[in-house]
């Protein structure tokens, strides 16, 4: 069952985070503007704030085998459109889907992992799920590049590549990736329908809640705050991932189905192995340290991507991944330890303000319609700004433990 679980991370994350390479194609295949672009990340992500909130509620009803199930089906519903059907149009509404999909596997997916791996080890398997999470979204632009710069190579050829050209319209050799995208979604469908689910008991914490929780919550300035800020990371994370291709091969020539893939596939991957270096520090300083620090490390990678030559660009984008890496779950713990109550409710909250992802993006995309892409990224200063601004205001009930605090601690005690 923890194998299975940490499967459906890696398929959540292979369908989520692909679109950022895909962005220079859709610009010049279906012939739109910039902000007509990032319409379709819009589409994907506007689904978590729709779809959060209720999943926990369906969860709670009809438990997590079949809300699991359905939301595979709507990932390959919405993937077997557009690859049939290839077209703006049809793109916008099917990521739609697959979006609502992948909010709802969200919702659903934490308390059956708790059940599965046991309590005591749900901390380690939880940055575990992160860790699988992350490198599908290191595999996913590499399965991409492959696909277009072998699919229309004769040369190249082996069973998958014959099997796509003969589905994939002549042209648009990205579009195959909704076909991988079908056949993975459907895989799961498969097997969440042969698999035995534990009986999961949702602790208080983790209960939907009520009307009333919500509206209690929602009186309380630091949870607007928080969601605000959590919608502001995600909102920085999606549109430096989304644009990075764009940027390298506008500015600087570089070739977007490789170089842009590439660096895109780095800034996932240096997102993932951050955490690593994050836990260590959040052994040793305070969260709120930790997460000003590294802020203002994403605001200069920033600069240097924006302005730097090519060759700086190209290694300060996916830099910033690397300082991104610690703020998600800084500003979740932070945010659930302000509040002395209703912490299923307000996570769910939180989880709402992953709109940040389908927002930004436009915003951006508008933005370097009439001024310039640059200028449309310099966006981003704002939303990193408003990160960075927790590391000040925040006052959590209970702060993060580091080494010091147990040597004092300890002291105390004796």
């Amino acid at each position: 069952m923890i194998a299975l679980v940490f499967l459906v991370f890696f398929v959540m994350s292979l369908l989520t985070n692909i679109l950022g390479p895909l962005v220079p194609d859709i610009i010049s295949d279906f012939r739109v503007s910039l902000a007509a672009a990032a319409v379709l990340p819009f589409s994907f992500f506007i689904a978590y704030g729709v779809m959060s909130i209720p999943a926990g509620f369906w969860v709670e009803r009809f438990t997590e085998k079949p809300v699991m199930i359905v939301a595979f089906l709507a990932g390959t519903i919405g993937s077997l459109s557009f690859a049939l059907l290839p077209s703006y149009s049809v793109a916008v509404v099917s990521l739609f889907v697959m979006g609502a999909g992948m909010a709802t596997l969200q919702t659903a997916i934490n308390p059956l992992l708790r059940v599965a791996g046991g309590e005591e080890n749900f901390a380690f398997n939880s940055a575990f799920a992160q860790l699988i999470f992350g490198s599908a979204s290191f595999l996913s632009p590499q399965i991409y590049s492959y696909l277009v710069e072998n699919l229309d190579k004769p040369s190249a050829s082996n069973l998958l590549l014959r099997l796509l050209r003969k589905l994939t319209p002549v042209g648009l050799p990205w579009a195959s990736m909704y076909w991988i995208f079908a056949v993975c979604t459907l895989f799961m469908v498969v097997v969440l329908f042969l698999s035995q689910f534990p009986k999961v008991q949702h602790t208080g914490d983790e209960a939907a809640g009520t009307v009333q929780m919500y509206r209690s919550l929602l009186r309380k300035p630091a949870v607007w705050l928080f969601f605000i800020c959590v919608f502001a990371y995600v909102g920085s994370e999606q549109g430096t991932a989304d644009w990075i291709s764009q940027f390298l091969s506008q500015y600087h020539g570089y070739d977007p189905h490789t170089t842009g893939a590439t660096a895109v596939s780095w800034f996932w991957g240096l997102l993932t192995a951050g955490c690593f270096i994050g836990m260590l520090l959040l052994k040793v300083f305070d969260s709120r340290h930790v997460l000003i620090g590294t802020s203002m490390g994403a605001l200069l990678c920033l600069t240097a991507a924006l302005f730097g030559p090519a060759h700086v660009a190209i290694v300060a984008f996916p830099a910033i991944g690397l300082f991104a890496s610690v703020m998600w779950p800084i500003l979740v713990s932070l945010g659930l330890n302000s509040v002395s109550e209703h912490h299923g409710p307000f996570a769910g909250i939180l989880s709402t303000g992953i709109v940040g992802g389908a927002v930004v993006p436009l915003i951006i995309g508008r933005l370097g319609d009439h001024f310039g892409l640059r200028t449309g990224l310099a966006f981003l200063y704002l939303t990193f700004g408003c990160v960075l601004s927790v590391g000040f205001w925040a006052r959590p009930i209970i702060s993060n433990a580091t080494i010091s605090r147990k040597n004092a601690a300890v002291g105390t005690i004796a």
